[in-house]
């Protein structure tokens, strides 16, 4: 048993340095393929023979590893696509419970054509748009590239010459275009006419998303932190402000873009009918299904997963000549880590800014459901921007401060600005994305920065990188941060509201208000959502869940509630029992 066990322990060391040397091969072998070479050479005379071999056995291993990294990316990416594009079932389930009963159908109809039109307009320009670069030459130059390329991209039109390992990325960043346009469909919910909603989404999708993205994902953008001399037009700048914008996963080109087109949307269609009163005070209209909203809530969170850990684009290094130190996987984990307790605090944030609110002004305590649920997008979409340069205590204080920027952005909207806006989408879209770019400013943590973008590109600079000026940087990020809000406030306010103006105009922004109060669904959709229901105007059982405002809840309620007691007194007087 002895002899047994000392050669089952000296198979097994054997079997462990094998391994050990396996997996060592791939990346000594590609990162020295002259090793090879000293490897097929023998004092027996068989340099060159063996030479050759060695030199050949390398490259190959090394175009193996490079093959199986990339895939092992496109992979990672894609899988955090298909997350993404899930989000529209959030989107779906959120929208459909904020709104009454008699307009489900439509507003899920509209959600779930948001990926139809946006495929199709991503595919006509919106990628060319994004990210129609210019390719470069053996040396790695540009020789093509123009000024306006810093502005707008200009290849890839309908696919055209689009190699197929950049598939992976037209599907992702498809994804997002997708998702950037259907936060409008929410702020103009239960009127806005199904023309309309096809106009402004492929004008989002062809054009006005496209251009930022551009600004600050592509290298050749005039905003982004990507930018090297190489991909700077000629002699001008190579990092706007010497710093570029931080903004990981799209703060700026989903949310800013999707919240402030909500802005100029709602407000030239105007309210729904019985929004305000005739002193202009806002009437409450909840949506019908708080199950719904919160089951869009949690999608919502978990594709967010999706969202941002994926948009490292990898998991693993050597992808595409980046290297990360500790890896992508690491960066995906804080990221990952970043977005849950940021959404966490702006839960709890505002649901007890919520509450002390109602109590100092009202009296009493409520904790509102629907008002933590929109904390949490809150906290999601403040931590969206500034995700991969921040640490852990910082983005719980981004998402803490966003659950209170989402709530007071939503009290102003309503109250001031008197805009109407069933989801709230303004405020947590367009306040909280804001937000999170300034926060990216505040809280970027040095070493993470230079992790993620890696040495500045300016060649007599020490290397480093402008951070936070909350953690000991410079102004740099937040002057860039600032410019970056304000031009995309004017690119997107400045195109949409003539657009939406325009429209209506010519009769195509609002449905009639018999329609309105009718209910979208039965005028133009076939019917309720709830064929269990009966359908019809006001006076009829569908008033409870959105028809009109002559029976409610309670009414129902209690008429069921003498209905029994009838039953109970009849049936006591069947047995010959008196009644009580």
């Amino acid at each position: 048993m002895a002899n047994f066990a000392e050669q089952l322990s000296a198979l097994n060391q054997t079997l462990t340095d094998l391994q050990t040397t396996v997996e060592g091969i791939p990346t000594s072998l590609a990162s020295f393929p002259e090793v090879g070479v000293s490897m097929g050479q023998s004092e027996g005379g068989q340099g060159v023979a063996g030479s050759h071999f060695g030199l050949h056995g390398a490259q190959r291993v090394a175009a193996r590893h490079k093959t199986e990294t990339l895939d092992i990316n496109a992979g990672w990416t894609l899988l955090s696509g298909y997350l993404v594009f899930f989000m529209q079932c959030g989107f779906a389930m959120l929208c459909a419970g904020a709104v009454r009963a008699k307009n489900a159908k439509n507003i899920i109809l509209l959600n779930i054509l948001d990926s139809c039109f946006g495929a199709m307009a991503w595919y006509i320009t919106g990628f060319a748009f994004a990210f129609g670069d210019p390719a470069p030459d053996e040396n790695g130059e540009y020789p093509t590239l123009e000024k306006s390329q810093s502005f707008i991209g200009n290849r890839f039109f309908c696919m055209s010459n689009l190699p197929r390992t950049m598939y992976v990325s037209w599907f992702f960043q498809f994804t997002f275009a997708a998702t950037g346009a259907t936060i409008v469909s929410g702020a103009v919910a239960e009127r806005c006419r199904f023309e309309a909603y096809m106009l402004y989404e492929l004008m989002i999708v062809m054009f006005v998303y496209p251009v930022v993205a551009h600004w600050v994902w592509s290298p050749f953008g005039w905003l982004s932190a990507l930018r090297t001399p190489a991909t700077s037009y000629r002699d001008s700048y190579v990092l706007f402000a010497g710093a570029g914008v931080y903004d990981f996963a799209g703060d700026g080109p989903v949310h800013m873009v999707g919240g402030f087109a909500s802005l100029a949307g709602a407000w030239i269609l105007g309210p729904r009918i019985g929004r305000f009163d005739s002193a202009g005070n806002p009437v409450d209209m909840p949506g019908h299904n708080a199950s719904l909203n919160l089951l869009g809530v949690f999608l919502l969170w978990f594709g967010w997963y999706g969202f941002n850990p994926g948009s490292t684009n990898a998991i693993i290094n050597n992808a595409s000549g980046r290297f990360v130190e500790g890896g992508f996987s690491g960066v995906s984990a804080a990221i990952a880590v970043n977005t849950t307790v940021a959404a966490a605090a702006g839960t709890l944030s505002c649901l007890f800014i919520a509450m002390a609110h109602n109590y100092f002004s009202l009296g009493v305590i409520v904790w509102d459901l629907i008002i933590a649920g929109n904390g949490a997008l809150a906290g999601l979409v403040s931590i969206t921007g500034p995700c991969h340069v921040v640490n852990t205590w910082a983005a719980i204080i981004i998402g803490l401060i966003g659950g209170g920027v989402y709530y007071m952005v939503s009290k102003i909207n309503l109250h001031l600005l008197k805009v109407d806006d069933p989801l709230d989408a303004i405020a947590v879209h367009a306040g909280c994305g804001a937000w999170g770019v300034i926060g990216s400013a505040a809280f970027a943590a040095e070493n993470m920065v230079l992790n993620v973008y890696g040495p500045s590109p300016y060649p007599d600079s020490d290397g480093g990188r402008p951070y936070g000026f909350i953690m000991g940087g410079d102004g740099k990020v937040l002057a860039s941060s600032v410019v970056y809000i304000i031009v995309i406030a004017a690119w997107v306010l400045g195109i949409m509201t003539p657009f939406f103006f325009i429209i209506k105009r010519i009769g195509l922004m609002r449905v009639a208000p018999e329609v309105e109060a009718e209910g979208l669904d039965v005028s133009l959709h076939g019917g309720s959502a709830y064929p269990h229901d009966k359908t019809g105007g006001a006076g009829k059982l569908d008033n409870m869940v959105g028809g009109g405002p002559n029976i409610t809840v309670d009414m129902v309620d209690r008429k069921i509630a003498e209905a029994l007691e009838k039953m109970r007194l009849e049936m006591k007087s069947s047995n010959g029992v008196p009644p009580v």
